[in-house]
């Protein structure tokens, strides 16, 4: 650790020696200012920058706008500096560390694993920056899309891409959850929904015939906003995975209407599929209404009814359903809710006839996704988000978990 420090301190001597820029030529001495008029150099300024050897003094030209009297340092921008004592390396650092456990962790790390010593809310101001920045792109790219301005998706084509999406609450703070109503009547609510989506694609199938999802294939996107804004956002990531060059497309996610709404409006030539695994707890869920506190005689009902939803065939599990006879009024509306929802949802839960295309009938990626990118960070314990804040730090996780936080970071270099 001591030859670490004496090392950091050497770099950071011989960076600051090729940070000392020299006063410019006679014929740069002039830069257009943004209020139309020409801005002056000065003189030589210096200011510190932490990086990845510690800090080192930047001395750079200063140039001064005689009318608006707006200053430039030209030299900030080109090395990434402008508004910022930390470099990029440094923000790279605090970025991961900041997306991947609470912030005053991240600020121990820092101190342990880079010898860096940082505040914990400089952490958070980061990495939430960061994550910003990563959502603004995301935003630039949602508005092409409205104006159909998508890139060409070039390439082979693909034998079959997914789509599956899900939501999680995320702990709010008081103020972002005011007027809002809670899971239970009268409660207020202490969540917000994160909406996330994800595609990968689908090359073979396993020796047992059933589906294999393509090794680091997966891609995430989210963002606590309305259904119409996270459709676009999906809809976005999909036709930048492909989604023109698939030869088979599908769409995966439970029974929530707002899911099935987005599908409708952006992947209407997508084969849906509801969950299979929610749907059995639909039916267990009604299992134990139907026969409290007797476990034997739940399972035997279910046996008969998982194995028509197995199958596929709906319409005879609808018509079992609505056949039960009840005298509580509460049990009967819960019957009726429950033939409604599989009646609604019919064409997507043939079963048979999707394994039968050897295609995945479980929303398990997006579920797992769910846990990982937003879980278990995002909901811990004692945390309690902004939406601002949460959606910086959902941005940036998806970023990075997408494979995609490399490719960010030489966006920024050019």
């Amino acid at each position: 650790m001591a030859i670490r420090s004496a090392m950091h301190q050497a770099g950071a001597a011989a960076l600051s020696a090729l940070l000392r820029f020299d006063p410019p030529g006679l014929e740069q001495r002039r830069l257009p200012c943004p209020c139309g008029s020409a801005a002056h150099y000065l003189e030589l300024r210096s200011k510190p920058v932490l990086t990845a050897v510690g800090w080192v003094e930047l001395q750079r030209p200063y140039y001064l706008c005689p009318d608006c009297h707006q200053g430039q340092f030209p030299a900030d921008r080109e090395l990434d500096v402008e508004g910022t004592e930390l470099s990029p390396g440094v923000r790279r650092m605090l970025a991961v560390v900041g997306h991947e456990a609470p912030f005053d962790h991240g600020r121990e790390q820092m101190h342990l694993l880079a010898g860096l010593s940082v505040t914990t809310k400089a952490v958070e101001r980061t990495a939430e920056a960061i994550g910003e920045d990563i959502a603004a792109r995301q935003a630039e790219n949602m508005q092409r899309a409205m104006q159909l301005e998508l890139p060409m998706a070039m390439g082979q084509r693909i034998p079959i891409l997914y789509v599956q999406m899900d939501g999680t609450g995320v702990p709010m703070v008081r103020a972002e959850t005011e007027g809002r109503a809670g899971k239970r009547d009268g409660q207020p609510a202490h969540t917000r929904e994160a909406k996330l989506g994800c595609v990968f694609r689908q090359t073979t199938v396993d020796r047992d015939g059933r589906p294999v999802r393509e090794e680091g294939s997966t891609t995430y996107v989210g963002a606590i906003e309305t259904a119409e804004e996270f459709g676009l956002r999906l809809y976005t990531e999909a036709g930048h995975r492909g989604w023109a060059r698939a030869e088979k497309k599908v769409v995966i996610g439970d029974g929530a209407e707002w899911i099935w709404n987005i599908v409708q409006l952006h992947f209407p030539d997508a084969i849906q599929i509801v969950d299979l695994y929610h749907a059995r707890q639909h039916l267990w869920e009604l299992a134990a209404k139907l026969y409290p506190n007797d476990a034997p005689r739940q399972r035997r009902w279910m046996m008969t009814k998982q194995d028509k939803l197995d199958n596929g065939k709906m319409e005879s599990l609808v018509a079992s359903l609505r056949s039960l006879a009840t005298s509580h009024p509460e049990l009967a509306k819960q019957i009726r809710t429950e033939a409604d929802y599989f009646e609604t949802n019919t064409e997507r839960m043939r079963y048979l006839k999707f394994r039968r295309q050897k295609l995945f009938v479980g929303s398990g990626v997006i579920e797992a996704g769910c846990k990982t990118i937003i879980g278990t960070r995002l909901k811990q314990s004692g945390m309690f988000w902004t939406v601002r804040g949460a959606n910086a730090i959902i941005a940036l996780r998806c970023c990075r978990l997408s494979g995609r936080f490399e490719d960010y970071w030489e966006g920024r270099r050019r």
